[in-house]
């Protein structure tokens, strides 16, 4: 049985207890036929292809930002900082954001968001085409793209929800991190051959083009959902109502704790690869670009067989084997100078994170009652915000001992924090 099933039979199972078990026998045979039938949905298709675009810049610039700041610094903690401004914001605004979409129509919000991108993407290829792009101009973009990015999740993966229904909301969740994946492929390959091609200004050319498509889809999306009034306070109060119920649900403690441990002692890694590439592989841009994309290609391989095998007894070992396998292949990857265990090492990552991040969203969803999973997502993307911690950490520790020790130690610390958290995430079984 597939998550896609799990969740079906889940939400079912009142119909199955009232119309007896023939019933519940004709429904299962019925749904294969309809499981994928979202994709006939064209909102749901403008949806993706919107998370799509997003997430492939972000991969792109991620190289081709990592690889100037440090051609231009010569300091990996610049290179890390970039990306812990991308993700301050969902740490500063997170819960915030998650409880004020609730009360918003929110395809104007999409609309938003995605002007704000293209404008950002266009200001960036001004200065880098006129020669006068500066570090603190890629940091100030950084967070802005940062502000745009946390409203992903309470916004555009709620219209998700909307659009396709909860019968078919984890097929839809499957296919959207499956693309988020897949253009973890297509980001950094485009972005390291565009930087040795065409320079800082290419890349950007780039994301210009692919946020245009991005805002185009959004413009076509029809879904609108019901705008509430929101009374003096009521967000505020929303935003505690979700760690209220965080602090009342093991399973939701267990997620979070295990979320938070890959964002401060993982996902940092990333920030590394073009140092790591540059210096102890001794890569140009265009190989930096390629060894970067092997993580998303793993994570698309992993997030397909996780669609097609998984089941709710898989659950835990997929969330947190997911996390300590990443673990364990992010210190081969730092300690072996090697390309192609360095490529089968990041080849793994990418498998394993498939894991955890399909995981992250189906359990937060199973432990949430409906009417708070948008409040949950904004305590969620609180936790995905801790990431700038580890950046900052394995920013300062790459310039005192050097990207490559660094970012080993902090994979050997990320295994000791699960080990100490485990009465916590032992709880995430489900049957």
């Amino acid at each position: 049985m597939s998550i896609a099933q799990w969740f079906r039979l889940s939400r079912g199972s009142g119909l199955a207890d009232s119309a007896g078990a023939s019933a519940g026998m004709t429904l299962s045979a019925a749904r294969p036929a309809t499981r994928w039938a979202m994709l006939a949905n064209l909102d749901f298709r403008r949806l993706w292809l919107i998370g799509f675009v997003i997430s492939a810049v972000r991969w792109l610039e991620m190289v081709a930002v990592g690889v100037f700041v440090y051609q231009h610094t010569g300091s990996a903690f610049y290179v890390a900082l970039m990306t812990l401004l991308r993700m301050l914001p969902m740490a500063l605004f997170g819960a915030v954001i998650g409880a004020w979409a609730e009360r918003i129509e929110r395809r104007k919000a999409l609309l938003g968001v995605a002007v704000l991108m293209l404008a950002n993407a266009l200001a960036l290829t001004a200065l880098a085409h006129a020669g006068i792009l500066e570090v603190w101009h890629l940091a100030l973009a950084s967070f802005v793209n940062g502000l745009a990015w946390a409203t992903d999740n309470p916004v555009r993966r709620v219209m998700i929800g909307e659009v396709v229904g909860a019968e078919r909301m984890s097929s839809a969740m499957s296919l959207d991190v499956g693309g988020n994946n897949a253009s973890r492929m297509l980001g950094p390959t485009i972005g390291g051959a565009l930087l040795a091609w065409g320079g800082i200004s290419g890349a950007f050319t780039a994301s210009v083009m692919f946020y245009v498509i991005g805002l185009v889809a959004a413009l076509g999306v029809r879904h609108r959902n019901s705008q509430m009034a929101a009374p003096v306070g009521s967000v505020l109060a929303r935003v505690l109502e979700g760690f209220v119920l965080v602090r009342r649900e093991p399973r939701l403690i267990g997620t979070l704790l295990v979320t938070i441990i890959y964002n401060v002692f993982g996902w940092p890694f990333t920030s590394m690869i073009p140092v790591i590439g540059k210096d102890s592989l001794d890569l140009g841009a265009s190989a930096i670009g390629v060894l970067a994309s092997m993580d998303g290609v793993g994570a698309f391989v992993g997030v397909v067989a996780i669609a097609v095998y998984a089941r709710p007894a898989h659950y835990r070992l997929l969330y947190v084997g997911g996390v300590t396998v990443y673990m364990v292949m992010l210190i081969v990857f730092a300690l072996v100078p090697n390309v192609p265990i360095a490529a089968t090492a990041l080849l793994l990552t990418g498998v394993s994170n498939a894991g955890f991040s399909v995981m992250q969203a189906t359990l937060i969803y199973l432990a949430a009652p409906p009417e708070m999973r948008g409040r949950m997502y904004g305590v969620l993307s609180v936790c995905i915000g801790s990431g700038p911690i580890g950046f900052l950490a394995l920013g300062v520790l790459a310039d005192m001992i050097g990207a490559s020790l660094a970012t080993a130690l902090s994979g050997a610390v990320g295994l000791g924090a699960l080990a100490a958290t485990w009465p916590w995430w032992r709880r995430l079984g489900y049957a």
